[in-house]
């Protein structure tokens, strides 16, 4: 691909006329790549507007860069940056060329105002320039210092808008092109071409013309190819446009009390998305996930409270903290860190004490005269292709969970195949295997699940994956059981038991690395995991 540098002086250079219009974040530069236009102007009045300061070098040339990084990287086509005054003396100007190279910026259109500048409509006749020499020698350091040959310095001449008039604007435009100027623009605040005409006469195209015609905007665009200008900027009209229509939307909003009259006049979220590039995500996580994590979503069910006494008296069990972070919290952790984002937790006793933002959420108001089962109904459409259940009150290490989304079973649960008695409602697994050497490995299938430990090959340690068919024999298996009268005392058992009859579980081993946490006991232990 070529070079945005070499983009730009193509641009510049061309025998035709061409276009530069204005962004001032990383959306707007894609808007008006997307639009077609072929380059870009950075408008410092514009990016500093965006940033809520005025356009007197109040936003420092670290946040104007900071802000260039992610038009750059929204976009392919260059970016000439509005640079004011080079934002100091000409070693300032140096060391901007080396941050915008490093960026990928076309390239810097600096102008001959002194630093710290001010708006070229605003008392313009009351704008001293800088000198002749001065403004020379940073044009020299600008070009000395670029390592990319290719890239652009377009020298700005104020003296129109300063008031000095014609033969001042050609003597500064010549000696800047003798400093080594790429281009030269010519600005002026006339409602009309004149002072663009004389100069253009006068000047010969000895070098390429940049105009900037916010004032003139009447003039025919024809004419300016007739005079043999470069290059057009259309400088600051999407900021404009753009505070206009938040203004209307605001106060529309506002009087109505409503989003009823807006949201047709508004693009949609989905549009926001598309700019965003929301649909390349998709395609690369697909890519670069591990197998079967891409499209995986979680339901955690967290709806009791708990027997901890003073300690679950007004937060569930599952906020606990262990080692800083709640057990939730720290499931949610995991989860996320190997990409599941669609994580909806099912609340029950005290669901304002589960906070978490970055969660979906559903509620078992009957918490205390109900079994996980009837927790576990209320996400049922959250059921995937693909999806992650586990109770809310256990901890895990990362890998057991990493493991899980590879396997390709239809149904799997993860059994711990060290396992001993502690209280009898346990979840006991017998195998049709048990477990030999090796972790996750095993080619083993569940036969029975038991609160009794005689024949038990390991324990249910609360997690299971579904995954394509699995998953709709168990929404659909949920429904069967939701019919029945004593649903709201089932628990994962009686839905194993009608799995079984219809298809087979897969059974991971491991040994350890894992904690229910029931007792105070194993609070304190699971701080050790």
């Amino acid at each position: 691909m070529k070079k945005k540098t070499t983009f730009l002086r193509e641009l510049i250079t061309s025998p035709d006329l061409t276009f530069l219009m204005e962004a001032h974040h990383g959306l707007s530069a894609k808007i008006v790549e997307e639009t077609g236009f072929s380059g870009i102007w950075a408008s410092g009045l514009s990016i500093s507007a965006q940033l809520g300061v005025r356009d007197n070098n109040e936003a420092s040339w670290t946040q104007v860069l900071d802000v260039l990084e992610f038009m750059s990287d929204a976009t392919t086509i260059p970016i000439l940056l509005d640079g004011d005054t080079g934002y100091g003396n000409f070693n300032n100007m140096r060391r901007l060329v080396h941050k915008l190279e490093q960026r990928e910026i076309g390239g810097v259109c600096i102008e001959d105002k002194l630093f710290p500048k001010t708006n070229s409509f605003i008392d313009g006749e009351a704008q001293p320039l800088a000198s002749v020499e001065e403004f020379c020698g940073k044009i020299k350091a600008a070009k000395d210092s670029q390592k990319d040959a290719d890239f652009v310095v377009v020298a700005r001449t104020e003296a129109f808008i300063a008031g000095w008039g014609l033969s001042e604007a050609i003597r500064r435009a010549e000696a800047y092109r003798k400093a080594g100027a790429d281009a030269i623009l010519v600005h002026s605040k006339k409602s009309n071409d004149s002072d663009i005409v004389a100069f253009m006469n006068e000047w010969g195209n000895r070098h390429p013309v940049v105009i900037v015609p916010t004032k003139y905007f009447s003039v025919p665009t024809e004419k300016f190819e007739r005079m043999g200008i470069s290059t057009v900027i259309w400088a600051n009209h999407n900021i404009r446009s753009s505070i206009q229509a938040m203004q209307v939307t605001c106060q529309k909003i506002f009087q109505d009390r409503s989003l009823v009259h807006v949201e047709d006049k508004i693009v949609s979220v989905a549009e926001v998305f598309r700019i965003q590039g929301a649909e390349e995500l998709k395609e690369a996580e697909k890519r670069y996930l591990p197998k079967n994590v891409a499209n995986t979503n979680a339901i955690i069910l967290a709806a009791t409270q708990g027997k901890f006494g003073e300690l679950t008296r007004e937060i569930p069990k599952t906020m606990l903290e262990i080692g800083g972070r709640s057990i939730l919290g720290r499931q949610i952790d995991t989860m996320n860190a190997e990409g599941i984002r669609d994580i909806t937790v099912v609340r029950g006793f005290a669901p304002d004490k589960i906070p978490f933002t970055n969660v979906q959420y559903r509620l078992n108001e009957d918490f205390a005269q109900t079994r996980e089962l009837s927790s576990l109904y209320l996400a049922l459409d959250k059921i995937s292709h693909s999806t992650i259940l586990t109770y809310g009150d256990i901890i895990f290490k990362p890998y057991v969970l990493h493991e899980l989304l590879q396997d390709e079973n239809e149904i799997t649960i993860v059994v711990d195949a060290d396992f001993t008695p502690r209280d009898p409602h346990q979840d006991f697994i017998v195998t049709d295997k048990t477990y030999q050497q090796n972790l996750f490995t095993e080619d083993a299938k569940m036969l029975k699940i038991s609160n009794e430990i005689n024949g038990a090959t390991g324990e249910f340690i609360g997690l299971i994956k579904v995954h394509g068919q699995g998953a709709t024999l168990l929404k659909s298996t949920m429904e069967e059981l939701a019919r029945q009268e004593n649903f709201s005392k089932m628990t994962l058992h009686h839905l194993f038991q009608e799995l079984l009859k219809k298809t087979e579980i897969a059974v991971k081993f491991i040994k350890g690395s894992w904690m229910d946490v029931d007792t105070l006991v194993d609070l304190q232990n699971a701080k050790e995991l």
